[in-house]
């Protein structure tokens, strides 16, 4: 039982990364969708690469959207209007004709004229109500035919039976012309301008009803190809008639009802898919990354990374597959670019576009053009702090998604009539939205304690606080780090290592001098020195406590751990020899382990840079007289020692590279001993 706890303690990294890893693609695989997928590309305007196909099952040709926006118009257009004749109107009008002629018409009139004038009266309301007077104003199709509604039933007729009021007028002078009541023509249209109302409305309620019944009604499909039909022959065209048919095979295909079993198989194919590439990516991880592989923390932030890319578009194409470019997929490999390296990035940035070939419609389109989009950031993006290379980059990427997409709508139209411009806006859209990487790796930063090149670039304002107490409580020490810092950035530039991570390094590696600064001697007077009432040991013991007390001084003020690497190594474990060596004056059989930094070696370039620029430039302070040929057996002496004692044995750097940060070293050196002419008194 013990020894099972130990071996679950000592492995409780790898146990972690097992567990990551099947939680990882889990997610994945439920993100997924659960139907079958047609395994055969479609390629408009292509030749047929596969096989003759023959129909594996009945089903039915799906009209093209094309044809289904034109019926749909054609059956809008087509729609006749519904109007709905008021019966009570017409007879509240008809009750008011006797008092209104007395009203209007004089005795004498009546007298002679009344049974002419209530002929005449009745006649021309019943031709004005036969069909209706509208409450709106004629449209400007007379023809069209209307769905006139009296009561419960409804009759068809031409629009221009009904009276508009504006027609009202010429309709009474011309039937009082026609009649006999010429004389009378005055009182006869203040009669009736007086008791005509309109009685007919538009029906908007019962015209939108009829039109969604009829749209509801459209068919989806025209014809059918019943199972054993040929489909297409290899190296026929895939076009016209031929590409619909593919099409709604695939449709009818993905869109089956699988049987328990089936759908089994299907997650097991998904599983076993997925399984496969997060094991490439874990597998490069530790090959080519082993000390992200080693930590458990930055392990789980690419694997979180990956999951919310799937999880972002699984979204956007369950919501709407048109709008799958929005999804800022080029965010992955710039934040692991700027948290890790570019190599690791793009490895893991196609990883997650071949997992996303399961989910996006026209997959290969998608996954060739977000490669692509993936390699050009990259490239582009060489300092992410600088927001003008982010503003640049990603209107490069805009356009790269731009024309890559262009390129594809050639190929497969031949012309670019049927290019989809609201395509370009997703495209702008999603090129903004990776703008957005640059709050997002201040947000990983504090929730993951990973440092990215934007706050390196903070922490080497020399007007921070801790560099701040440093210059003032050590000015020599402050001023030491200056200079080591501008001789590691060179040589960091030199071999291609982190120039930035290096600097800050260099700046924050000695601030634990702060606490004892008279014990070094940048930081003496030349006529006081505070070792000189203590033992070679004691003076030693102070020495070595630098490093141990800067460790917990960055700690304190919040310094991220890969700055404090640089305090933890830039001695190495090398001795401090002068006192070494005066302890060995008085004493032969005095340990050198009693004297030695305890470590650990650098780990890194960029801390092997600053072991030798930190050392070298120290030492260089007790040159006299240099001259270009001192200043070479001296870069080269103090090299050689710390390679002699080992001190770059895991740092991953290469003799070529040693020699190249030797060169800098000499040549910055000498630049800062120049000799100078004499200027006369």
């Amino acid at each position: 039982m013990t020894n099972f706890i130990n071996n679950l303690y000592k492995n409780q990294a790898l146990f972690y990364k097992v567990f990551l890893f099947i939680l990882t693609a889990v997610v994945v695989v439920y993100l997924l969708p659960k139907g079958g997928k047609f395994k055969y590309e479609i390629t408009k305007g292509k030749p047929w690469q596969y096989e003759n196909l023959y129909a594996p099952f009945d089903f039915a040709i799906l009209k093209s959207d094309d044809e289904i926006v034109k019926e749909k118009d054609q059956i809008i257009s087509n729609n006749i209007p519904y109007y709905s004749y008021n019966e009570e109107i017409v007879v509240q009008i008809k009750s008011q004709i006797e008092p209104q002629i007395k009203e209007v018409f004089s005795d004498s009139i009546l007298n002679r004229r009344k049974g002419a004038i209530t002929t005449f009266v009745e006649k021309t309301l019943e031709s004005l109500y036969q069909y209706g007077i509208l409450e709106e104003n004629k449209r400007s199709n007379p023809e069209q035919l209307v769905y006139l509604r009296k009561g419960n039933e409804a009759f068809e007729i031409n629009y221009d039976r009904l009276f508009s009021q504006e027609e009202i007028q010429s309709f009474l002078t011309s039937e009082i012309s026609s009649s006999n009541l010429v004389s009378i023509q005055p009182e006869l249209l203040e009669l009736f301008y007086t008791i005509i109302e309109p009685n007919v409305i538009f029906d908007s309620a019962l015209t939108q009803k009829e039109l969604d019944s009829k749209l509801n009604n459209i068919s989806y499909t025209r014809g059918s190809i019943e199972r054993g039909t040929i489909i297409i022959s290899k190296g026929e065209l895939v076009e016209g008639e031929k590409l619909d048919i593919l099409n709604s095979l695939k449709q009818e295909f993905e869109a089956q009802v699988w049987s328990d079993s089936s759908y089994n198989w299907i997650l097991l194919g998904y599983s076993l898919l997925v399984c496969m590439a997060l094991l490439m990516l874990l597998l490069f991880i530790r090959k080519y990354r082993r000390d992200i592989y080693d930590n458990n923390v930055k392990v789980s932030f690419i694997f979180f990374n990956l999951l919310l890319m799937v999880f972002l578009t699984s979204l956007v194409v369950n919501f709407e597959s048109r709008f799958v470019y929005i999804v800022p997929l080029c965010i992955l490999p710039l934040t692991l670019k700027a948290f890790f390296d570019s190599r690791l990035g793009l490895f893991t940035h196609v990883i997650t576009v071949l997992i996303l070939g399961f989910i996006v419609p026209n997959s290969y389109e998608y996954m060739f053009l977000q490669i692509i989009a993936g390699i050009v950031t990259i490239l582009t993006v060489s300092e992410l702090y600088k927001r003008a290379n982010l503003f640049i980059s990603v209107g490069q990427i805009t356009f790269i998604y731009i024309l890559v997409y262009f390129a594809f709508i050639v190929i497969q139209e031949g012309n670019i009539l049927n290019l989809d411009y609201e395509i370009f806006l997703t495209f702008i859209l999603g090129g903004l939205a990776t703008l957005f990487v640059q709050p997002l790796i201040y947000i990983y930063e504090k929730l993951f304690g990973l440092v990215s090149d934007m706050s390196l670039l903070e922490l080497s304002d020399t007007n921070t606080k801790l560099l701040k107490e440093l210059s003032d409580k050590a000015p020599g020490t402050f001023h030491h780090s200056l200079n080591v810092a501008n001789l590691a950035e060179a040589a960091a530039n030199e071999i291609g290592a982190n120039a930035m991570l290096v600097r800050v390094g260099a700046l924050y590696h000695d601030i634990g001098k702060m606490e004892n600064p008279t014990y070094f001697s940048e930081n003496q007077s030349s006529s006081v020195n505070s070792h000189d009432e203590l033992s070679p040991r004691e003076s030693a013991a102070i020495i070595i406590g630098h490093v141990i007390r800067g460790i917990e001084i960055a700690k304190k003020n919040n310094i991220p751990d890969r700055v404090i690497d640089f305090i933890r190594t830039h001695h190495g474990t090398t001795t401090v020899y002068f006192f070494y060596m005066k302890e060995k004056e008085m004493n032969e059989a005095v340990s050198a382990e009693d004297f030695r930094y305890p470590g650990p070696i650098p780990f890194s370039r960029e801390t092997a840079i600053l072991m030798m620029c930190d050392s070298v430039e120290a030492a260089s302070k007790s040159l006299k007289e240099p001259t270009p040929a001192k200043i070479d057996s001296f870069v080269e002496k103090i090299i050689s020692k710390q390679m002699e004692e080992a001190q770059f044995l895991n740092a991953d750097i290469t003799f070529k590279e040693i020699q190249l940060i030797k060169k800098v070293l000499k040549q910055k050196l000498k630049n800062i001993f120049h000799l100078r002419v004499e200027y006369p008194e």
